[in-house]
């Protein structure tokens, strides 16, 4: 997807460069004009889809902080089980 975004702004800053040298046609600016559309119609559905997977990854890394904290919070009653049952035998 990228290549077509790049490939449409070369194309329409060739177009562009020409209408601006008077060689354009109407047509050749029109072609230009839609290809720049479709790039930025591309680029905003690929900013839409990463803006999304941060999304996605925040709420993940949320998930694995919980988790994490969770771990920790077990693992300190164990070892207070732990002690507890080994303690003084007497």
């Amino acid at each position: 997807m990228r290549k077509e975004v790049i490939r449409g702004f070369v194309f329409a800053a060739a177009a562009a460069g020409l209408f601006v040298s008077g060689c354009a046609s109407v047509s050749d600016v029109e072609r230009a004009q839609a290809t720049a559309d479709s790039a930025h119609a591309a680029a905003q559905q690929a900013q839409g889809t990463a803006s999304s997977a941060q999304q996605s990854a925040s709420a993940a890394q949320s998930t694995a902080e919980a988790a994490q904290s969770t771990a920790n919070s077990n693992s300190a009653k164990i070892d207070t089980l732990v002690a507890y049952h080994k303690g003084p035998r007497g």
